[in-house]
């Protein structure tokens, strides 16, 4: 299995610069809408993660600040490539959001050992 294209040429340092931009000015999780605690470290499930709105393998931007947005690490992993399918007409135009995604448990609740 091959790297993603974010994480290899041409993308990688844009993808690591606008990671940076993203951390800087967003603190909202852009899935579940719930602030995300910067002090958290990976592996923690609520640690700070860049999730790619319309995933790589579903024809997203690997590395276009549009395409990307602030994630706690589990709501990212339990997105994993799925996209957002609307059942009503959007609010805005051209704007795309996961937030409607089924949350399984409560990551806010998890303590680690």
């Amino acid at each position: 299995m091959g790297r993603r294209a974010d994480q290899v040429g041409e993308h990688r340092t844009a993808f690591d610069r606008n990671k940076k931009k993203i951390y800087a000015t967003q603190k909202l999780c852009g899935i579940c809408g719930q602030p995300v605690d910067f002090s958290l470290r990976y592996p923690n499930p609520m640690s700070k993660t860049v999730d790619h709105i319309i995933p790589i393998n579903r024809g997203g931007h690997p590395s276009d600040l549009a395409n990307l947005q602030l994630a706690h690490l589990s709501c990212n992993r339990q997105k994993s490539d799925k996209v957002l399918q609307e059942t009503s007409p959007p609010a805005s135009e051209g704007i795309i959001s996961n937030r409607n995604l089924p949350q399984s448990f409560d990551w806010a609740s998890y303590r680690t050992r």
